[in-house]
């Protein structure tokens, strides 16, 4: 449930919020191709190609990539059955002020997971972080290494999430020691996982930079790569436009973006403005 968009007071679930989005788009005579998929995209001249499957291709002279990401999962049948209800992928303020003084897991090596687990460790009575690996040295950072000891957050190495369950919500895990090869339950209230996430980039063609992660590269991060590489990019691009010009990126998809709903719509409304400029340009006419 996201309660922290702007004119729902009560909250709204995603798939609500997507079909409502869907219904608007609809009425400004927006069309969509809900059954096809874009596999390809090429420049040809000032056109862009995109090709769509099975095959098709359509020509256009600007696009907006808002691809997102793919979330990594646990893989874990019986908890990916409890998804909202004890499980959860992220850690919302809402989710963390509802485990007032209850336990929680999280599940993950990197920042992200260290941060949200100082965040529940402001309300849980209990937050234990679950690393696979041996160490957190080289995944996270040394300063939030100590404010999670600081904090009372239990740290666990060498530790995989295997199980658990609950029969309308999770009350509990399994967790499997990887160096005795032991498992355990542990009883707990809420399973937050941050073990990274995947950009939809992979079908786009070189031209398009991206960061060693796959996030798209925008605005300045496209002079700053051709510079680190000793070389003077052609042209400026706009703030979220890409390397390929007329292609722009909003969303999660792009690097930098902040993950929040509320700053991809905003995105989505400033790219307008900025596909706009470069079908001026391509026309000949002045930046309006």
């Amino acid at each position: 449930l996201i309660r922290n968009y702007l004119g729902f007071s009560r909250g709204i679930g995603g798939a609500e919020l997507i079909q409502r989005a869907y219904q608007q788009a609809w009425v400004f005579g927006t069309r969509f191709a809900l059954t096809r998929e874009a596999v390809g995209l090429s420049p040809d001249g000032d056109l862009l190609v995109v090709t769509v499957s099975p095959g098709e291709e359509l020509r256009t002279r600007s696009v907006v990539l808002a691809t997102g990401v793919t979330y990594r999962r646990l893989d874990v049948p019986e908890l990916e059955a409890l998804h909202g209800a004890g499980v959860y992928y992220g850690a919302s303020a809402f989710e963390a002020k509802a485990l007032t003084g209850r336990v929680a897991h999280v599940v993950g090596g990197g920042n992200s997971a260290g941060q949200a687990a100082l965040h529940l460790a402001r309300y849980a009575a209990a937050v234990t972080l679950l690393v696979r690996g041996p160490s957190l040295a080289e995944s996270m950072s040394a300063y939030l290494i100590e404010e999670l000891a600081a904090a009372g957050v239990e740290v666990k190495l060498d530790a995989e999430v295997v199980g658990g369950g609950g029969e309308h919500a999770l009350d509990h895990i399994l967790v499997r020691d990887l160096v005795h090869m032991t498992d355990a339950v542990a009883s707990t209230d809420g399973l937050f996982i941050l073990i990274g996430a995947t950009p939809m980039t992979e079908w786009l063609p070189s031209e398009v930079l991206r960061d060693r992660w796959g996030y798209l590269l925008t605005g300045d991060d496209i002079d700053e790569a051709w510079a680190e590489k000793g070389l003077k990019a052609v042209r400026s691009p706009q703030p979220l436009e890409t390397s390929l010009p007329g292609v722009f990126a909003v969303g999660d998809v792009r690097r930098r973006s902040v993950k929040r709903v509320a700053s991809a719509v905003g995105e989505g409304s400033v790219v307008i403005s900025q596909v706009h400029t470069h079908l001026n340009q391509l026309a000949g006419r002045p930046p309006t």
